[in-house]
């Protein structure tokens, strides 16, 4: 296995710290608001990771924070006259919620900056005994001279760093880039947001808390540390100044950055005015209501993860349409063969050998064990789980190749049928681990059962019509059922219908 490190700019063999174990840290959300798209994708992609390294044979644990202490959420609840706290627990139910609905099962840990407070200022103290970190005004802030190498993830100066959004202008800093590691409070703040520390009253800045909790869950040197491309300066570049400068040891081993969401070919970003009205739309409990949850990730699988993700209603319907040839070959093997491709049954790779008894079964068997090699190599590969998707989609041609071949929809010969069964079997064992074909879709080609019914009669009409050569009103019959959202697909066992 080799991962692209962003620290090195080079795919490098995956070696843990610890052999057979992996410990992996994503930075969370800040819940200040609702989660958007945005805030999907590196969970999405961290949690197929997970899966997979899983399936390699891995220990994994996996950390996400959550930022619960924050400017932006002093702010928002002041707007909203609420508690700091009761917004963030709203929003973090409304995150969790919408990751579980996508899939996302996979962290170990959810730990809240302000749970962690010791931690932080135990930190925080660390670095000045070390004279790497100072107080001034009741704030503490990071030298950055004390990190020799700083800028080496971003290959950027230190004369670039800048306070950011997320600092607070408090005491008088040595240099221009040092960063808070401690913000003293200040008058017109809630109390729910001011924590006992020796220089004071105040709340920990951003970068700390990243710092502080995944040496607590990982150790003082872990892994991966991922997120998106847009925390590697300043967010991740100043989690190494201070990790290492405090431990004295390498912080992560691998660095893995995920592309940005874009929209028309802009960057989500809550700041900007003009995304107001897409923002809305793009936050995942409206996407959710509007999109099966399988076609979001189906959507977020099929790009590698470090390219941008072009967000839009036109590439929804083109993955759509794709995540739908998937669905009608488990349509056709449950028809052909009268069990569920959703509940399991026996892959290629666990057949008898004699399973195969022909020249062309044997070929099918050794073609769909060759996708099967594929798919590893591409995941193997730095994740490519685009690769890999495309994998499958030729996986689902052999098959229906052989299906059609072997005339498996007519004919009495039950052990293509079996093969058929088990190749689609081996790619959802596949499929699986990038949380896709887990379970039935939610929204099946059937319906109630008047809607069964009133579909088993108009497709009677049509078949009638079509026999007796009244070839427009067969037409009409599809052509108003496809306008209603339903699909027809004439097979040479019969129609079937679904929805669109």
């Amino acid at each position: 296995m080799k991962v692209f490190n962003t620290l090195t700019q080079t795919k490098e063999p995956l070696e843990p710290v610890t052999p057979g174990r992996i410990g992996m840290y994503v930075c969370g959300p800040t819940v200040y608001k609702p989660s958007h798209i945005g805030h999907a994708v590196g969970p999405l992609i961290f949690d197929t990771i997970k899966r997979y390294l899983v399936h390699k044979g891995y220990e994994v644990t996996w950390v996400v924070n959550i930022t619960d202490v924050d400017d932006k959420l002093i702010n928002e609840a002041r707007l909203q006259g609420c508690s700091v706290k009761g917004l963030a627990e709203r929003v973090t139910a409304n995150y969790l919620e919408a990751m579980n609905r996508l899939g996302v099962h996979g962290i170990d840990h959810l730990p809240k900056a302000s749970e962690h407070i010791g931690e932080i200022i135990g930190m925080c103290e660390r670095l000045i005994a070390r004279q790497a970190a100072y107080v001034s005004g009741g704030d503490v802030y990071f030298d950055i001279t004390a990190a020799k190498d700083y800028g080496k993830l971003s290959h950027r100066n230190a004369e670039d760093q800048q306070a950011g959004s997320r600092e607070l202008a408090g005491g008088e800093k040595r240099n221009p880039g040092d960063f808070a590691l401690w913000k003293a409070a200040k008058p017109d703040e809630p109390p729910e947001v001011q924590f006992d520390s020796p220089w004071g009253k105040g709340r920990p800045g951003w970068h700390i808390e990243c710092s502080a909790m995944s040496g607590k869950y990982l150790g003082e040197t872990f892994d991966i540390h991922g997120g998106g491309m847009d925390l590697i300066f300043p967010h991740h570049e100043n989690e190494i100044a201070q990790s290492e400068t405090c431990y004295g040891k390498p912080f992560a081993r691998y660095w893995m950055h995920n592309g940005l969401t874009r929209f028309n070919t802009k960057k989500i970003s809550k700041s900007d005015a003009e995304m107001a009205r897409i923002m809305e739309e793009l936050v995942l409990s409206n996407l959710l209501a509007r999109y099966p949850a399988e076609l979001l990730r189906f959507f977020v699988m099929s790009t590698h993860y470090r390219r941008p993700i072009e967000f839009s209603d036109e590439e929804l319907s083109a993955k759509r349409k794709g995540l739908e040839a998937f669905y009608r070959l488990f349509e056709r093997v449950e028809r052909v063969t009268g069990s569920d491709p959703y509940e399991g049954g026996a892959t290629l790779d666990t057949m008898s050998a004699a399973a195969a008894a022909s020249d062309r079964e044997r070929a099918f068997v050794r073609a769909c064990l060759d996708h099967q090699l594929r798919f590893t190599e591409a995941m193997d590969d730095d994740f490519n789980t685009g690769g890999a998707i495309g994998v499958l989609f030729e996986m689902v041609t052999t098959i229906n190749r052989f299906m059609d071949l072997e005339g498996v929809d007519t004919g009495r010969n039950a052990n293509p049928k079996t093969l058929a069964a088990g190749a689609v079997q081996t790619l959802r064992s596949l499929a699986r681990l990038l949380g896709l074909f887990e379970k039935r879709p939610t929204t099946p080609s059937g319906g109630d059962r008047l809607v069964d019914d009133l579909m088993e009669i108009l497709i009677a009409v049509r078949t009638q019509a079509r026999t007796t050569k009244q070839y427009a009103l067969a037409d009409a019959v599809r052509d108003r059922l496809t306008s209603l959202g339903f699909e027809l697909e004439d097979r040479p066992d019969g129609t079937i219908w679904r929805r669109a």
